[in-house]
Formats: C-alpha cells, sequence, structure tokens
C-alpha cells in the first residue's frame, strides 16, 4: 500500500486465490457458502419485533409479513430471557419492555396466531432459557400439524457471550453448557432442520469491540461449543452442518464486508483442520446480519436510515444469509410501525433495485478489500492464539481476558469521538439547533397488568399435581446425565411456566452471580 492509501498488487505479494479465494460455495468460502448465492435465492429478511404481550406481537408479525418480510425474529422481554414468570417481583415493570413477554404455552399460541409455522422459519434472540422457548415452539408446531422435519428455524442459544458481553445468563458455566448440548443432541434427532445456535458476535461489537475482536471471541466461542458436543459423544458432521453465526454489520462499508469474508475462510480452516471435521457442510459458515444497533442516534434521527442502508450493503457485500435492518427510532424507544416497514423496505430496495445480488462477491479480487480481509483475519488469530494460551474461550471468559479487551477498545473508541478524531454526524460534527421530532412507540401500560392476569388464571386452572410431577422430573434429569430437553417438554406441554422449569433447573445448577 502506497502512503496516499492507494492499494495495487504490491499489497497482494505471494497471494495465492486458490488457497485465500476458491470458487463460492468452495472451501474454505470466502467467496460464499453457496455457489450461486443470490442469483439463486435472496437472504431471507428477518425483521426483529417484540413487545408487549403475545397478541401485540403477533400484529406486528402479521403487519412485517404482508409487507413482504420472509422470515420472522423474535425479541423476548427481560423477565423471559432471565428464567422469570411475569407474576415474579423481580419482573414487576419489565414485563413486555424490550420484547414480548412468554410465560407458558399458551402464550407462545398466541404469538403465532394465524402464521403457519410450516412455511415460515423463526428466529428468536434467546440464551439462558433457549431449550424452554425451543420446545414451547415445536409444541405449538406440531399443535398446528407441522411434521418435525419442517420446523424451521434458528434459537440464539450462545450463553458464552452473555458472560462476555450481555449479562442475561441464570446458571453457571458447565451446567449452561451441557444445555446447549443438550439442545445439539435433541434437534439432531427430532427437528433436523433447526439451527441449534447462533454463535453471536452482536453483542459482542455492541459493547465495544473491534471487527478483529469480535471475530477471534465469536469464533472462539464456536469452537468451545463444537469442543464441547464432541466431548459429549457427538459426532461434529452430526450437529455441525446445523450451526450458525450472527454477527453485526457496523459502519465501515468495506471493513466489515472483508469481516464476514474473513470469518467464513477463519471457520473453514479450523473445522477441516483444527477440529478434523470432514463433511464439507461442517466446514460452511452461514450467518445472520444485524446493523448495528450502537451507531444509531438520537440526534437526527433520520440519519439513521443512511446508516442502516450503507451496513445493510456491507452484509449483502459480504455475503450473509439473512439480515435485519434496524429502524431509525430504536435510538429513542421500539421501532413504530412505519419505522419497522421502513427499515424493511430499505432492504428491499437493496434486493431489487441496486443490481448488486446480480454477482457473486463483487469485491473479490479487489486489491484493498483481499488486503483487508487477510489483515482481519491475520489480527482474530493472533487474539485466538492468546486464547488458546488460556486454556480456551471458557476459561479466558473466566480470566476476563474478552472483557478486557472489549471495554478497552470501547474507551477508545468514546475517546476519539469525544475529541472528535471520529465524526458522527449530527453529534460532534453538523450539528443542528432545530432538532426533527419523530413519534416514539409507548407499549400499553396496562399490558403489564393483563400478562400477570392471565398467567394466575392459567396456574390455577391447570393440574398442579401433573406439573409438580413433571417439574421432578426435570431436577432428576438435572441430578443425571439423560438429555434435559424431552423431561421439560413433557412439563412445558402440562402447562409449566418458564419461570417453573428455569428454576427447577436452578435448583439442581444454582445461579451464577458473576
Amino acid at each position: 500500500m502506497d502512503g496516499d492509501g492507494v492499494y495495487g498488487p504490491e499489497a497482494l505479494v505471494g497471494w495465492d486465490p486458490e488457497t485465500q479465494l476458491g470458487r463460492p460455495g468452495e472451501f474454505p468460502f470466502t467467496r460464499g457458502p453457496y455457489p450461486t448465492m443470490y442469483r439463486g435465492r435472496l437472504w431471507t429478511m428477518r425483521q426483529y419485533a417484540g413487545f408487549g404481550d403475545a397478541e401485540t406481537t403477533n400484529r406486528r408479525f402479521r403487519a412485517l409479513l404482508e409487507a413482504g418480510q420472509t422470515g420472522l425474529s423474535v425479541a423476548f422481554d427481560l423477565p423471559t430471557q432471565m428464567g422469570l414468570d411475569s407474576d415474579d417481583p423481580m419482573a414487576a415493570g419489565e414485563v413486555g419492555k424490550v420484547g414480548v413477554a412468554i410465560d407458558s404455552i399458551e402464550d407462545m399460541r398466541r404469538l403465532f396466531d394465524g402464521i403457519p409455522l410450516g412455511e415460515v422459519s423463526t428466529s428468536m434472540t434467546i440464551n439462558a432459557t433457549a431449550a424452554i422457548l425451543l420446545l414451547l415452539y415445536e409444541l405449538v408446531a406440531e399443535e398446528q400439524g407441522v411434521p418435525p422435519d419442517r420446523i424451521r428455524g434458528t434459537i440464539q442459544n450462545d450463553i458464552l457471550k452473555e458472560y462476555i458481553a450481555r449479562g442475561t445468563y441464570i446458571y453457571p458455566v458447565t451446567p449452561s453448557m451441557r444445555l446447549v448440548t443438550d439442545i445439539f443432541a435433541y434437534c439432531r434427532d427430532r427437528l433436523p432442520a433447526f439451527n441449534t445456535i447462533s454463535i453471536s458476535g452482536y453483542h459482542i461489537r455492541e459493547a465495544g469491540s473491534t471487527a478483529a475482536q469480535e471475530l477471534a471471541f465469536t469464533i472462539a466461542d464456536g469452537l468451545a461449543y463444537v469442543e464441547a458436543a464432541v466431548a459429549s459423544g457427538l459426532d461434529v458432521d452430526e450437529f455441525a452442518p446445523r450451526l450458525s453465526f450472527f454477527w453485526n454489520a457496523h459502519n465501515g462499508l468495506f471493513v466489515e464486508a472483508a469481516k464476514f469474508r474473513a470469518a467464513r475462510r477463519m471457520w473453514a480452516r479450523l473445522m477441516r483442520d483444527r477440529v478434523g471435521a470432514e463433511d464439507p457442510a461442517s466446514w460452511r459458515m452461514r450467518f445472520h446480519t444485524q446493523t448495528a444497533g450502537s451507531s444509531l442516534t438520537a440526534q437526527q434521527p433520520l440519519n439513521n436510515v443512511v446508516r442502516t442502508a450503507y451496513q445493510a450493503l456491507a452484509a449483502v457485500l459480504g455475503g450473509t444469509q439473512s439480515l435485519h435492518t434496524n429502524a431509525y427510532d430504536e435510538a429513542l424507544g421500539l421501532p413504530t410501525e412505519a419505522s419497522a416497514r421502513l427499515a424493511l423496505r430499505t432492504q428491499q430496495v437493496l434486493a431489487y433495485e441496486t443490481g448488486v445480488p446480480e454477482v457473486v462477491d463483487p469485491l473479490g479480487g479487489s486489491y484493498y478489500v483481499e488486503a483487508l480481509t487477510d489483515r482481519l483475519e491475520a489480527e482474530a488469530n493472533e487474539l485466538l492464539d492468546r486464547i488458546d494460551e488460556l486454556g480456551g474461550a471458557v476459561a479466558a471468559i473466566e480470566a476476563g481476558f474478552p472483557q478486557a479487551q472489549i471495554e478497552e477498545a470501547a474507551y477508545r473508541e468514546a475517546q476519539a469521538i469525544e475529541r472528535g478524531e471520529r465524526v458522527v454526524v449530527g453529534v460532534n460534527r453538523f450539528v443542528d439547533d432545530d432538532e426533527t421530532t419523530v413519534e416514539v412507540l409507548k407499549v400499553d401500560p396496562d399490558a403489564e397488568r393483563r400478562q400477570v392476569e392471565r398467567l394466575r388464571a392459567l396456574k390455577a386452572r391447570r393440574d398442579a399435581d401433573a406439573v409438580a410431577r413433571a417439574l421432578d422430573a426435570v431436577r432428576a434429569a438435572a441430578k443425571g446425565d439423560d438429555n434435559l430437553l424431552p423431561p421439560m417438554r413433557e412439563a412445558l406441554r402440562l402447562e409449566a411456566t418458564v419461570g417453573e422449569v428455569s428454576k427447577a433447573l436452578e435448583d439442581v445448577f444454582g445461579r451464577y452471580r458473576g
């Protein structure tokens, strides 16, 4: 590279396109996981939604599907994420605020009322209680008559990143990892089309990591899940093809596109050469992308439409399999129906008007992009080596290594913005005195009361003795080595609640205090 920012052949001296690129759909998958990419099938447009109660979110889902969305993505409220029922004193004031409240199979039925689960795929952003929400989804799909092999979707189920960056954990690390691998085994046997985990760099990046840190820490977590599953007796080529990833599309168009390309290549090499997977489907990284919530500004919020469009472009240039575009008002509150529709239209314009999907890996062979892809891979591998020296992802998390690295990166970024070295339009440059006001969605303040009343009514009318016996069976399974999901499924079928099943596990596993 010349000092003037010009990249030429000298940036790729000794660079072998066969080794570093290959062809799309072939090892090392730098150019994409499938040969024809979007020429064969567009990415899934999967807008994230959830607030208030199940009926309210169901209406939003229906509106998005009618507007052309091709997959559902569920946001759950904090009590559901933390394994608390809506009537728990610790849930007060949080029910339905940042996602939909789901307490029981009754709520899950309402959430998907009139939505054919055999025809749509559903992503659920849920971690500590991932097994519970997966089982509720399976039960409702079965009630609709959907065969198990047509139940499609993804659960996040990435508990390690909760200890690193987000905090919605319940149990200590070891039993949490058992739940993850039990889900792998359960879906291998019962739900073959369901993606068992979405290994998430998104929240790592939202916490302030760099692109290289997002790569390294996420892939390290992925390796930890693979190693734990193999140690539990699973064959890597039986579960690895259902693994998926979840990346952040941040600012920096070319950096982000290069990051996605590097991620695929790193994973392919690690799975083939380090793990020893033999099926090429086990080497192939498939991923969902969400535009960067942390980049949205409350000042001049309409600027967020532009930010999100460029971030979405980076995700598509990098070869994502599904995409969520943030609404412009999310720095102020939950998106309104109008702002959510505009976010979806942003994807549709990209898909149908720009011509970008007509070419497979249009950035392939760019001196700059290839050099950037190599650099990000090298930086991420240096961090992976340090994690290996610490004993792997779990040991590194327990030592606080990724947390400290992210905190330092976030501090440097905040300082750069404060000093004006990094421009944020409308915040530290190009500031308007007259701010544009936008409508902010307000969750019905009466929704929490209704949710609690319905939950108490369910608890009063169900077969309490049968539920108690089923919860005892969950505790017994937790004390042994059997897969936890079958007894959990039976308890949920009998109308045990999310909080009750979580508490049964906590009685045996204990609670992680951080």
